[in-house]
């Protein structure tokens, strides 16, 4: 596989920090408040602007694989209804009848034609028309083009389901809003990827404190001593700033070899773990042969619900195929719940005032920079 411009600096930035025996650092170390944790009215900003106006990762392609098929989803607060029309089209709904407000779909997905409202029958279509109502003689002066489902902001891109869980005037112009990452993450083609697993894990800690379990690797050989630690190198990542959006690159011990070999040979993948961020709270987990992609949503003050989906190149067709492909997910689960119990313990003590503030170290490259993104969006200055 070719190797980008930005890739071949990642790997040189990566040997030349080896051989000068440093790391990735900025000028200086960075003080966050603990309340931006475990403050409600800090939680409630948060919602009302990371999670209302930034495209949320919520599905793989695959899940609205056919014309008809929908799935409903609850955990941004906002019930959403997502379905693909017969021309093809993903389209996003609140989940909310327009005659007297009751929920139009419960079950989380399936295969429908219509969507029926379970009080009083009004269905609509697949594009969120109102197709029709029960004694309509009594609805004689409704004017049935405004009443159809209200849509929210849908993209399909880069093989996923994203959306806005609000009503906008403008759509997001999606290649634009994800830079950098447009040619790399779209050159993996994960929307033919096969998800192998599924799962969602529901947590007491702050969304904050799981997002940052993926936004440094310092921890690696303390929290995950038998298990990730020896498979990279200690405290080695670079970070590139795509403001809003990180790309975490994290490399295996085995990419000192590229030292010694012509740089026109070099491959970037078989050597790296990219976690990728994309504001602002999904991660694109770019491994040696598979991918995760997992989305962190608050679900009240102290807790959140952890999305992940482990996507493979295709399905397997043999039972050695399945069980390499379990082995993986089997490690990642125990991985991610090491970074997940810690986090709960500090959820626990954050209401001691044992701390004012946490320190970032001046190679927690990734804290600082999502932690300067969200304040950035928190004031404005960061649009999607």
């Amino acid at each position: 596989m070719s190797i980008s411009t930005e890739e071949r600096r990642i790997i040189q930035d990566v040997l030349d920090l080896s051989r000068r025996k440093t790391t990735q650092m900025f000028p200086q170390m960075m003080e966050n408040p603990v309340a931006r944790y475990n403050d409600p009215k800090q939680l409630e900003q948060e919602i009302n602007i990371l999670f209302r106006n930034f495209p949320i990762i919520i599905a793989h392609a695959s899940d609205l694989a056919q014309p008809g098929d929908f799935l409903t989803h609850d955990d941004t607060g906002v019930p959403i209804l997502v379905s693909r029309t017969q021309t093809g089209k993903v389209k996003a709904f609140l989940n909310v009848c327009r005659h007297r407000g009751a929920r139009i779909e419960d079950r989380p997905c399936g295969n429908a034609r219509t969507f029926s409202c379970p009080y009083h029958a009004w269905t609509y279509g697949l594009d969120g028309a109102l197709r029709g109502m029960p004694h309509p003689s009594g609805f004689e002066d409704a004017d049935r083009e405004t009443l159809g489902l209200v849509e929210l902001p849908c993209y399909e891109h880069f093989g996923m389901i994203w959306v806005v869980p609000s009503v906008q005037d403008k759509e997001i112009d999606m290649t634009s809003w994800v830079g950098p990452f447009e040619e790399y993450l779209g050159g993996l083609d994960l929307g033919a990827h096969h998800v192998f697993q599924k799962w969602a894990l529901h947590r007491k800690m702050s969304w904050r404190l799981a997002l940052e379990g993926f936004q440094e690797t310092y921890h690696f050989c303390s929290a995950h001593r038998h298990t990730a630690c020896a498979g990279y190198l200690d405290n080695q990542s670079v970070h590139l700033n795509f403001n809003p959006h990180v790309r975490h690159a994290v490399p295996l011990p085995k990419v000192l070899e590229l030292q010694d070999q012509d740089p026109q040979t070099w491959e970037y993948r078989p050597y790296f773990m990219d976690q990728n961020y994309l504001f602002p709270a999904n991660f694109v987990q770019v491994m040696t042969d598979h991918v995760y992609v997992h989305t962190i949503i608050p679900t009240g003050p102290g807790t959140c619900v952890f999305q992940c989906m482990m996507l493979i190149p295709e399905e397997p067709k043999t039972e050695k195929a399945k069980q390499y492909w379990q082995k993986n997910y089997d490690l990642i689960r125990v991985v991610f719940n090491e970074d997940f119990e810690i986090g709960e313990g500090i959820q626990k003590g954050l209401s001691t005032g044992a701390n004012q503030h946490f320190v970032f170290g001046k190679y927690e490259c990734g804290l600082h920079l999502g932690q300067k993104s969200i304040d950035d969006a928190l004031a404005g200055k960061i649009v999607a």
